[in-house]
């Protein structure tokens, strides 16, 4: 065989090895990748899939300009139990993390799009609220000068909450610019704001703007759906006014009347020991009556003897 035949082999076997993405083999080394990597890119795929194989090309062919504009690790990963933390969607999925923050990418397959994307998204774009900053930054109750703002409230033990925080960037990244984007701890550092929206339920979003709040009330918690209310939707329900942040006494008692809520047992180990407590108060009174009941019977035979 001629030197210029393996050449051409060489080459070719070269190509074949770089047409196609690096394939991580399990999630334990994928967690790993992310926790230590500033910026990752993972393509969430299954084997006998054409969209998926679609998504690969593309992004084999962005792999250059995205390690030379962000220095990312560009991977595939194939079959991961971890898709489920993204997207409710099938295959293919396509996440890019930062600094471990997940933003899925929401939109069709076109590499420009996928490149600005990414490219202009290089940090987390949801902004963590507390009730030190909630009122501080939002501005909410005055509908001042730091913009509307879309907010979640979420709990770290809700899985729907986990699940949406990918896509919660997706719609900070529609949204950029526009609206600020954030979330906030329902039962640990938000507690307080959430006792004053009355939130009693996660994930719950709420829209303030211009002093007013909007209440996005229906159970789809897609990309599409979340961006549409923020930026027209909400024109079509009632808006309720902010609230004012509650006194000390009067968020003392909503947060009691929260606690039953949660624990709404409590209610009825409470009625159980109130009709327990009733019940047996009227049989003393019933045993304590028939003695009484007794004499007085006693006494009036007495008095009709003597009346005869």
């Amino acid at each position: 065989m001629k030197p210029a035949v393996y050449f051409c082999i060489f080459v070719q076997a070269i190509y074949i090895v770089h047409s196609t993405l690096e394939v991580v083999q399990d999630d334990d080394e994928l967690m790993n990748l992310i926790r230590t990597e500033k910026y990752v890119i993972v393509l969430f795929s299954k084997r006998y899939c054409e969209s998926c194989d679609n998504y690969e090309n593309v992004l084999t062919g962005l792999r250059e300009d995205l390690v030379e504009t962000l220095n990312a690790w560009v991977v595939k990963a194939e079959g991961s139990q971890m898709k489920r933390l993204y997207t409710p969607n099938e295959e293919p999925a396509l996440v890019f993390f930062r600094h471990g923050i997940p933003l899925l990418f929401d939109g069709p397959l076109n590499d420009e799009l996928i490149l600005h994307t990414f490219t202009n998204n290089k940090d987390p774009l949801t902004k963590e609220l507390t009730d030190e900053t909630f009122e501080h930054l939002t501005q909410a109750a005055t509908g001042a000068t730091t913009g509307d703002w879309f907010i979640m409230f979420y709990t770290h033990e809700c899985v729907d909450c986990a699940r949406l925080q990918a896509r919660w960037e997706a719609v900070g990244a529609h949204l950029k610019s526009r609206i600020n984007i954030a979330r906030i701890n329902r039962a640990t550092t938000g507690a307080v704001t959430a006792r004053r929206f009355e939130v009693f339920n996660v994930p719950t979003f709420i829209l303030f703007r211009h002093g007013k709040m909007y209440r996005y009330n229906t159970q789809k918690y897609n990309v599409a759906s979340l961006v549409n209310f923020a930026q027209n939707e909400f024109k079509d329900i009632s808006p309720e006014k902010v609230p004012a942040p509650k006194s000390f006494f009067d968020d003392f008692i909503a947060m009691i009347s929260d606690y039953f809520r949660e624990n709404s047992w409590l209610w009825y180990v409470g009625l159980g020991t109130f009709s327990i407590g009733l019940i047996a108060s009227f049989i003393s009174k019933r045993i304590q009556g028939v003695p009484e009941q007794k004499k007085s019977q006693k006494k009036n035979k007495k008095e009709k003897s003597k009346n005869k």
